[in-house]
């Protein structure tokens, strides 16, 4: 009797090793900053130097998305329908995060009784970022000195634009353009196999992350402000599971549970490293993966980077009326409003700069009411805590939009998205891409569109 064929041979997820380590990393790093605060706090390079090197891929990894999205689809018009449904949702769920923060804002008054020092006046005025840019310098900024530059100086936005010229470019340039979309391609794979090295450093970079927060907050710094962060985190929750939860439930009939389960790792690092921009390009590389196709993910994740911002929304209206009932001034809904509304537009003008968080509330009270400016120095000892929750919101938000803009947008391939959640499509963490197919599989019209060219 012959013997029965040997089952194929599993092949083993080393990632899986690697995201355990992270864990012990951050619970090492948590120890290190409450046992030897001084300790951790010198650490704090290590987590500055894993996310510059995320960071530094960044560029390379949008432009290549989105020529090879754009560059797949034979109409424009297709191209400009999916970046106006985007800025529309965008607009509207910011909106959303605003309202929502005003509300659980003015419930729980979490700044009444507070006394604010000297000391604290002058942080909160250093604060103020020079750098953040009004709204006609801020379209000027989107425009990059050379071509090569967009690149070199690490703006989202300028890599953005040049990436949107080369797709139309070459879509208008039709089959000619095919060897040039083919070596993007190939580029594109050399990127994610390079930034698959650099996660390795991931355990390394959350325990300097870690540790430096740790070290430098403490916990007794925390107590006075637990209310604030407190009521911030619930927010958060509330609008993540009830407010796009039910979006994603009635849009796409899917389980917010079930893409948060796909994003875990994302949402590990986010969590270890307090940068939504340490996930941007695996986010990129799943939702394609995911079976959204390469022209939304190209232009919906990018751009929701800088326009998409829930989780920063909700921190900058709760901690305007923290700081406004801490120094026994607090706001009206009339004076909320229109303070909101700008600091709304403020934080578009201040995308992309270093601690936009911070420092987009600190310059948006300098500029529409100079007298809370004194307060922003009682945030500042929890204000990295806090952008902890800010990040995982901002990623959660843009996550869900994706799906949504691609089912709108009849651009995402439901059947394959069912599959990959069930884990019956497992997503290849070597390469960040799905090795079965060149790049992700494009949907029937795309390929109907790409046999035509």
């Amino acid at each position: 009797m012959p013997a029965a064929p040997a089952a194929p041979a599993v092949k083993r997820d080393r990632t899986h090793y690697l995201y355990i380590a992270v864990i012990a990393a951050v619970a090492l790093g948590i120890a290190v900053g409450l046992i030897w605060p001084d300790t951790g706090v010198e650490l704090k390079p290590l987590g500055t130097g894993f996310v510059n090197l995320i960071k530094m891929m960044i560029s390379p990894i949008i432009f290549c998305t989105i020529v090879l999205g754009i560059g797949s689809v034979r109409k424009a018009a297709k191209v400009g329908a999916v970046g106006g449904i985007a800025l529309g949702y965008f607009l509207v769920m910011s909106l959303v995060a605003l309202g929502i923060g005003l509300v659980v804002g003015n419930i729980l008054h979490p700044g009444d009784g507070l006394h604010l020092t000297n000391a604290l006046k002058a942080s909160g005025h250093s604060q103020v970022d020079s750098e953040a840019l009004g709204p006609v310098d801020f379209v000027l900024s989107i425009i990059p000195t050379t071509f090569v530059s967009a690149f070199t100086e690490g703006q989202v936005l300028q890599t953005l634009l040049i990436a949107l010229l080369a797709g139309f470019a070459l879509q208008a340039m039709g089959s000619v353009g095919q060897p040039v979309l083919r070596g993007v391609e190939h580029i594109q794979r050399l990127v994610f196999r390079i930034l698959g090295m650099i996660m390795w450093a991931a355990p390394v970079g959350a325990f300097g992350a870690i540790a430096a927060v740790v070290g430098s907050a403490g916990l007794d710094a925390l107590k006075s402000l637990a209310v604030l962060m407190l009521g911030f985190y619930v927010t958060c929750v509330l609008f993540v599971f009830v407010v796009l939860g039910a979006l994603l439930r009635i849009v796409a009939g899917l389980n917010i549970l079930t893409l948060f389960k796909y994003l875990a790792r994302e949402f590990l690092l986010i969590l270890s490293t307090s940068s939504s921009e340490s996930a941007l390009p695996r986010l990129i590389a799943k939702m394609e993966h995911l079976g959204v196709s390469k022209a939304v993910v190209g232009i919906t994740v990018p751009t929701g980077y800088s326009f998409n911002l829930d989780g920063t929304m909700i921190y900058m209206t709760m901690a305007s009326l923290y700081i406004a009932d801490a120094l026994g001034t607090p706001m009206s809904v009339g004076e909320q409003i229109p303070l909101l509304l700008f600091l709304l537009l403020a934080s578009k003008g201040a995308a992309g700069v270093s601690g936009a968080g911070l420092a987009t509330l600190a310059g948006g009270l300098q500029s529409h009411k100079p007298a809370l400016v004194d307060g922003v120095g009682l945030i500042v000892g929890i204000d990295r805590f806090m952008s902890e929750a800010r990040a995982l919101t901002n990623f959660a938000g843009n996550s869900v939009a994706t799906v949504l803009i691609g089912t709108w947008t009849k651009d995402i391939d439901k059947a394959r998205m069912q599959q990959v959640l069930a884990g019956e499509l497992p997503f290849d963490e070597t390469t960040l891409l799905d090795e079965g197919a060149s790049g992700t599989p494009e949907l029937p019209e795309q390929r109907e569109e790409l046999a035509k060219a």
